[in-house]
């Protein structure tokens, strides 16, 4: 990290803010028109999408940290607290080992 020159990552600040506008464009979109939608329009519906922006733009832990925000204004909401911890970590985990084992044989 001492080794790393700051001043040749500057050009890449410019790309990096576009691809980060994009992806928040998509995930709002995505949660809207399909997140929303399919789950049922409702609060629990509204409180996964929420859950599922975090998760896009992040991990878990943003997941839950955006449901929280929406569940301390309203109310709380167990389908989403039950789905998305469980579908981000255990299975995104293992997706991610198989794609990663696939990938490795391919090559």
């Amino acid at each position: 990290m001492i080794t790393l020159k700051l001043w040749q990552l500057a050009e890449l600040a410019l790309p990096l803010l576009a691809l980060l506008l994009v992806q928040t464009l998509f995930m709002a979109l995505f949660a809207y028109f399909v997140i929303y939608n399919v789950m049922g329009r409702d609060y629990d519906a509204a409180v996964l999408a929420a859950g599922s922006c975090g998760f896009g733009m992040g991990a878990t832990p943003n997941a839950m940290a955006n449901m929280q925000a929406v569940t301390d204004k309203f109310a709380p909401s167990v389908k989403a607290y039950i789905l998305v911890p469980i579908i981000g970590s255990m299975f995104a985990d293992f997706i991610n080992s198989i794609t990663i084992v696939f990938f490795i044989n391919l090559l």
